[in-house]
């Protein structure tokens, strides 16, 4: 059952990664839908818009997924199967039925755990030790069809949202390498997920990255690294300003959550709800990023000022 026709759904590095694997495995992919770029966000991906033209692949940019003409577009390329990677719009059910062999989405979580948006920032914030891609029939709610295949990636300590990314790139081309020759075979098996002993997760807003002092020290930290750079920043305010934190550590240390307890030539201490968190690279809205300890006397980071959770 070679050659079969595949319409893509896909976005990012990620959509660049399945599109590849599709065509590595003799797939006929005869379309790609894909967003345009937001001018607001820091563009940090490949662009599988670019990839599939240079392919010589037709290119569409829907606006709305529930647009009857998306799907009459859909269902004008006969595809056998539908593939979703890292595509932003829900996908109706209606438009899901056009593919008669399958529709399958590749998810950045070891589902049934962390359905929903943003799996790879969220696995971070609440400090899972390891995460993955999961490779899953879709259905009307979200990340809840058949799974076919997942592969695991364990999350180091230093790990942030862009370098856990990274080694999903590569988890995501083994799981289709695996799961690719099967599903084109038609011989691929899938196993029901368990829901119940899963979750489910929101998309994130930049709000979220505001930092609670009453957290723990390690709570914090994930906080930090789940959306540093390129991803739009934790922050605090002090004396109403407004301060990034593009990168900080989690150590020992009490006091009242947000005091600076010390500045050294390491960083601010600051004490959180549990233990203290050292800030290492700071920015004060409007300025550059600099070191903690270089902006100290500029903006006042002594022992015995508090951070706030608010303006």
């Amino acid at each position: 059952m070679s050659g079969a026709r595949v319409v893509v759904l896909g976005y990012h590095t990620m959509g660049c990664v399945g599109f590849d694997a599709l065509l590595r495995h003799g797939f006929d992919v005869v379309a790609v839908l894909s967003h345009r770029d937001d001018p607001h966000e820091e563009i940090w991906w490949e662009s599988l818009a670019e990839r599939a033209a240079e392919r010589g692949v037709a290119v569409h940019f829907p606006e709305s997924m529930k647009d009857p003409a998306v799907h009459d577009l859909i269902a004008g390329y006969r595809p056998d199967f539908l593939f979703s990677f890292y595509f932003r719009y829900m996908i109706p059910p209606a438009i899901l039925e056009l593919a008669p062999r399958g529709a399958l989405n590749l998810h950045g979580s070891l589902l049934p755990r962390l359905r929903g948006r943003a799996p790879v920032n969220w696995a971070l914030v609440e400090g899972e030790e390891q995460t993955g891609v999961s490779l899953h029939y879709m259905v009307a709610k979200p990340d809840a069809g058949d799974l076919v295949d997942q592969e695991a990636v364990p999350i180091a300590l230093h790990d942030t949202a862009f370098s856990l990314y990274a080694k999903l790139e590569d988890a995501a081309a083994t799981v289709l390498d695996r799961a690719l020759p099967a599903l084109r075979e038609g011989t691929a098996e899938a196993r029901p997920l368990d829901l119940a002993a899963g979750s489910y997760r929101g998309g994130r807003r930049p709000d979220d990255g505001l930092v609670d002092w009453s957290s723990s020290a390690r709570r914090i930290y994930d906080l930090v690294r789940a959306v540093t750079h390129p991803y739009p920043g934790a922050f605090t305010y002090l004396d109403g300003q407004k301060l990034f934190v593009w990168w900080a550590l989690a150590g020992a240390g009490a006091g009242t959550p947000g005091e600076i307890l010390s500045v050294d030539l390491d960083g601010v201490v600051v004490a959180a709800g549990d233990g203290a968190v050292r800030l290492i690279s700071i920015q004060p809205e409007g300025l550059p990023e600099s070191p903690a300890v270089a902006l100290s006397d500029l903006l006042g980071l002594v022992p015995g000022r508090i951070f706030d959770s608010k303006a």
